[in-house]
């Protein structure tokens, strides 16, 4: 099978081969550990996870490598600035290794949540100190590096392309226009590869160096590490598409000059989840310190699912602008293909074979540059066909190889709570309405849809059913 997908390098889609037959090595930045992940992180994850089975659908067998950044990650991007890790430690009163652990646990409980597939091999920038070392000596070595104040810099002129990834003009950059200069700094492009503890004081996370005590810069950890892991070519490497101008532009400078030769083949990133103008417009940030997580949702009786399933309907490399209500008609469709699902897996006795012509309508939309709206709609053009239950049940087993929407735990909905104290909401609702105190009788709706109950009013009276 033919898969075709976008490469930010090129800037074109073009048949993907791999470098070695069959397989594939996929790198992809992970999470800097020092906050929950937002949910415009988690569209990253939701593509990347997509990609991962789609290859797996083209035959390819995957090598999927992910980093945890738990330090060297900087508030500024000018090598300026805490460290994130650092700053979420005070903030809350942590150690900076049970700040790490925690938000790593709880991203991995996200993606669970999700659906999404774990990386085949996690690596932690903490635990990998040596192999950064290694690869800054390396560039050092070959006369790309040096020394000033506050630590060891990548000299970016030595370049000839440098910012070829992001297309840069970097001849018409200027101070304070992409990031601020650094004192002693050659080039405004120029970055840390190493940073200098600071001398009046110690930091919570330094090790010591050839070059001093200090910390890794936190584009050196994912160039070094990819190698380690995945050798020095590369078939592809995603992320967030924030991650072109300077995380990426910058690791590619590193590995390609520590190794003498092109790294990577593919370079994918996923465009933004945006927000309303209602709620202060723009990408989510976690830096504003007000962002929607994955937990939020959930509080508010959305399954992580039904995210998953928004997320689907646009296609990876388009903003997505968020609204409750988009998120409530993937809901409704969540609600309405489980119970769909329900009632054919009554036909279906595991001896059934997929419908090929519906299966092959799918196929070509993933593999299509991951055309994961014109895959709903082939799934559920399926289900509008009245093909034999058993029959339609196993392709959507198939189907959802790359969905990932859960298809064979899907049940009938039951409530969690017991229906007397329900009723009993609902008998003080009316209560409530009837004496015109509709702000109690708004609290009381909310309490039962944060317990996953929705409630619908008629003439005949209340009735409720579970989300």
């Amino acid at each position: 099978m033919t898969l075709k997908l976008y490469n930010t390098m090129t800037r074109s889609c073009e048949e993907f081969t791999p470098i070695a037959p069959g397989k594939v090595g996929l790198y992809a930045c992970g999470p800097t550990v020092y906050n929950y992940a937002h949910i415009g992180n988690l569209r990253t994850y939701v593509f990347e996870d997509i990609l991962k089975r789609a290859l797996r659908l083209a035959g390819f067998e995957v090598n999927h490598v992910m980093n945890v950044t738990d330090v060297g990650h900087l508030t500024d991007d000018a090598d300026a600035g805490e460290d994130k890790m650092e700053a979420g430690a005070a903030r809350e009163g942590k150690s900076v290794w049970e700040l790490a652990q925690f938000y790593w646990d709880a991203f991995r409980a996200d993606l669970a949540r999700l659906n999404i597939i774990e990386p085949d091999r996690w690596c932690r920038a903490t635990d990998e100190i040596d192999t950064q070392i290694q690869q800054v000596k390396i560039l050092e070595a070959k006369g790309f590096t040096y020394r000033i104040e506050d630590g060891i810099y990548f000299d970016t002129s030595k370049l000839s392309d440098y910012g070829k990834l992001a297309r840069l003009d970097v001849a018409g950059l200027r101070a304070g226009h992409r990031v601020a200069v650094s004192e002693g700094k050659r080039n405004y492009t120029d970055f840390a590869l190493w940073k200098f503890s600071p001398s009046d004081k110690r930091r919570l996370m330094e090790w010591p160096s050839p070059w001093g005590v200090g910390f890794p810069g936190w584009h050196i950890e994912c160039s070094a590490m990819a190698v380690k892991y995945l050798g020095e070519r590369l078939d592809i490497h995603c992320g967030g598409v924030d991650h072109v101008n300077i995380h990426h532009t910058n690791e590619i400078a590193q590995a390609e000059s520590a190794l003498g030769h092109d790294w990577c083949n593919w370079w994918m990133h996923g465009e933004f989840l945006t927000m309303p103008k209602a709620a202060g417009g723009g990408r989510m940030s976690k830096s504003s310190g007000e962002f929607l997580t994955l937990d939020v949702l959930a509080k508010k009786g959305y399954d992580p699912l039904a995210y998953r399933y928004f997320l689907l309907g646009a296609h990876w490399r388009q903003q997505l602008a968020f609204s409750f209500e988009g998120l409530d008609a993937a809901a409704n469709a969540m609600k309405n293909l489980t119970q769909t699902v329900v009632k054919i897996r009554e036909g279906y006795s595991g001896d059934e074979q997929p419908i090929e012509t519906h299966l092959e309508k799918f196929r070509a939309a993933v593999l299509d540059d991951l055309n994961m709206p014109r895959a709903l709609a082939a799934m559920w053009g399926l289900l509008k066909a009245g093909a034999p239950a058993g029959e339609t049940y196993a392709t959507l087993l198939k189907m959802d190889e790359v969905l990932g929407l859960g298809i064979s735990e899907m049940s009938a909905s039951e409530p969690a709570t017991d229906p007397a104290e329900i009723d009993t909401l609902i008998a003080q609702r009316d209560a409530a309405r009837a004496e015109k105190d509709f702000a109690r009788s708004d609290e009381i709706r909310q309490q039962l849809s944060d317990m996953g109950i929705e409630i619908m009013d008629s003439p005949e009276g209340t009735t409720w059913r579970a989300k």
